[in-house]
């Protein structure tokens, strides 16, 4: 464990050198909430309590895509990365540093819009909701963070950041995280239980309000999460394979 938290002490002290990663993380969360959710929601205490949910799953899917996807694909790139691998230590306490240190900045990046919610909004949560809400998060975060491991290590650094920002939008529109519980278009309620964005949105909204996952959703989510974990493995592997062959 104390190579692990080594591993995510550097990178971290790695990242905050570069305070723009830091912010760009968090900026389009806290952009989307203060030109979407403040002026039409922002009075009504259980819409605007919901789209700070919806919000909130913006910023794990940010920070979980790009953190992992973009960021080892830059690691591939360079030579620390295959060196680490072969050290005594064994690759599992740089993967876990890697993983404690996407957490890390994933928390960091809900931190604005948590404020803008509770600030400018009338969106409210009891200590037990956010308690729970946190679990949820931590829970939901998990088939976005395979996601972006797979992307990681099956490509390069520029197709990396392209396919990242290409099923980011789709995913978040198409999961309903850009309308109220029961307000997306027909379309979108139709094909948002069978997407991961969907389930884990819902697993945060029950969090904090008086809303009902739907079975549907949650067994979706959790096929979701078991299909992008074996991805993931299998990049990895394939990656690994394809270095020391």
């Amino acid at each position: 464990m104390s190579l692990a938290l080594t591993h995510a002490r550097f990178r971290i002290l790695e990242t905050i050198r570069i305070p723009v990663a830091v912010v760009g993380g968090a900026f389009f969360p806290a952009a989307s909430m203060l030109f979407f959710v403040v002026p039409f929601a922002g009075e009504d205490a259980v819409g605007a309590t919901y789209a700070t949910a919806s919000m909130v799953m913006f910023a794990v899917m940010t920070s979980s895509l790009f953190t992992y996807g973009v960021g080892v694909a830059e690691d591939r790139a360079q030579p620390w990365d295959p060196f680490s691998r072969t050290l005594p230590a064994g690759p599992a306490a740089a993967f876990a540093g890697r993983v404690l240190s996407g957490l890390t900045f994933m928390f960091l990046s809900l931190i604005p819009v948590v404020i803008i919610g509770a600030v400018l909004t009338a969106a409210t949560a009891s200590p037990v909701q956010l308690l729970l809400a946190l679990g949820a998060v931590v829970l939901s975060a998990l088939p976005f963070t395979f996601m972006g491991l797979a992307i990681g290590y099956a490509l390069p650094t520029k197709a990396a950041l392209a396919v990242a920002q290409i099923i980011f939008f789709p995913l978040a529109f198409g999961g309903g995280l850009l309308s109220a519980p029961g307000d997306a278009p027909g379309f979108v309620e139709t094909i948002a239980p069978y997407l991961p964005t969907r389930g884990a949105v819902e697993l945060v909204w029950a969090a904090v309000g008086d809303f009902h996952v739907s079975t549907t959703s949650m067994v979706a989510l959790a096929v979701w999460t078991v299909a992008a974990a074996a991805l993931a493995a299998w990049a990895y592997r394939r990656d690994e394979g394809a270095r020391f062959s």
